[in-house]
């Protein structure tokens, strides 16, 4: 594997280049790395590499000339990559595609970046190594690499040390233990004793699905499982708890077709719905608000229905969801409900598809995890703007930018649970 590495600071690398695998691997030829200057290939006495951007603005843009003619004398630059924090995610996936290639070009940019026509004149594909802000590309070019490297036969000392690292099954790694067999009162788990194989592979597989579960439950929506892992994983506790979150489905006050304030009429399905949702995602309670007493009736008597009368017996998992519904005359009673429950104040997180959106989905969880929280959506064309003003905090549109903002309230509902509490980074 022949790496070709265009940098301004080429000594950047020697230290990584010279020591522990990546040393070995460069001394025994299994990888070559060539560092390039930019600053070589200038023609002024300054040896300028860089100028002042068009357009104004801070900083310097690298240029084209000495970037450009250091390329075009490059005998086999293969495929070109730009570290970018705007590139596509470095991941293991990738590391192995580009560890079948017989060579890689890195562009290691600096200042505000290269001059973006580099994009016209070569195939050039920019990678990110995280979502931050690097002084430049070198230590991400490093980072790719690294990963790249290790996936090149006779890099590693066994090269069934690979197929067993985090990434590779497509899911985190279990935890290693070596001597001594207890340190300071904390032993090695038995399974890792008993020299049973299968138990100790068994043992190695379910350790990697907690810990994927637990810190990167998005990388199951790529890594196929087995019954055995999905029967594994059921019940266990999710990266997120939504006991802290309440969902409420307001009727009234909300805006009406004309634009005036008023009161809608609540919907079987909408209550049958939103109970489900928040008992998949375990919420503390879907608390329904409705000031009209004939509806607030009807309610009582769907979900007595299905919570203890016939319902429950022919359906216990609908009686089951429709456990979590609580009626209110008012929000502030369905807000006082949430705070009392908790025994502390609950905070009010109102959702809009008009915006303009106050608080990020982030920062809400953020909110979530210090103290209670319900959040409201509104029937009819939404809540009401008084209660868009004394809430906490507005969350945003789910669609912002569709020409076609009209979703169900069921829909938003699900939509805006899985945002808070789903397992999705």
């Amino acid at each position: 594997m022949q790496f070709n590495v265009l940098t301004i600071f080429p000594e950047f690398f020697d230290s990584f280049l010279s020591c522990g695998l990546m040393a070995k691997a460069v001394e025994a030829g299994v990888v070559a790395v060539a560092r390039v200057n930019p600053r070589d290939y200038a023609v002024d006495r300054h040896h300028t590499v860089d100028d002042r951007p068009y357009g104004g603005g801070p900083g310097m843009v690298m240029g084209l000339p000495t970037m450009v003619a250091a390329l075009r004398a490059l005998p086999a630059p293969g495929k070109i990559l730009m570290l970018s924090p705007a590139g596509q995610p470095l991941t293991q996936a990738m590391a192995a595609d580009l560890a079948q290639e017989p060579s890689l070009t890195l562009l290691c940019g600096r200042y505000e970046g290269i001059d973006a026509r580099i994009f016209d004149l070569f195939d050039v594909t920019p990678v990110s190594v995280g979502d931050f802000v690097l002084s430049g590309g070198e230590s991400a070019a490093a980072c790719l690499m690294e990963a790249v490297s290790r996936l090149v036969p006779g890099f590693m000392g066994k090269d069934a040390s690979a197929d067993e690292e985090s990434f590779s099954t497509g899911l985190l790694e279990y935890p290693h233990y070596t001597r001594p067999e207890v340190f300071e009162g904390l032993p090695v788990p038995p399974e890792l004793l008993t020299g049973n194989h299968a138990a100790i592979a068994a043992w190695r597989r379910q350790r990697s699905l907690e810990t994927t579960l637990a810190h990167r439950p998005d990388l199951f929506d790529v890594t196929p499982l087995s019954p055995e892992d999905a029967d594994f994983l059921k019940g266990r506790p999710r990266r997120r708890s939504g006991r802290n979150c309440h969902i409420g489905l307001v009727h009234g006050p909300v805006l009406l077709k004309d634009g005036s304030v008023g009161t809608v009429s609540l919907t079987n399905l909408d209550v049958h719905d939103i109970a489900r949702v928040s008992r998949t995602y375990g919420l503390g309670g879907f608390e329904v608000v409705t000031p009209l007493r004939d509806q607030l009736a009807l309610a009582g008597r769907i979900v007595e229905h299905w919570r203890a009368g016939p319902g429950a017996r022919s359906n216990p998992d609908r009686a089951e969801a429709l456990s979590l519904v609580r009626l209110h005359e008012t929000l502030d009673a369905a807000l006082a409900a949430v705070s009392a429950e908790h025994g502390r104040p609950a905070a009010l997180v109102a959702t809009s598809a008009r915006g303009p959106a106050t608080l990020s989905f982030a920062a809400a969880r953020e909110l979530m995890a210090a103290r209670p929280m319900l959040v409201v959506l509104g029937t009819g064309h939404g809540l009401a703007e008084d209660v868009l003003d004394r809430a906490d905090g507005v969350l945003p549109a789910i669609r912002p930018f569709s020409d076609y903002n009209h979703l169900s309230v069921r829909a938003a509902a699900g939509i805006l649970i899985d945002r808070l509490i789903g397992d999705a980074l």
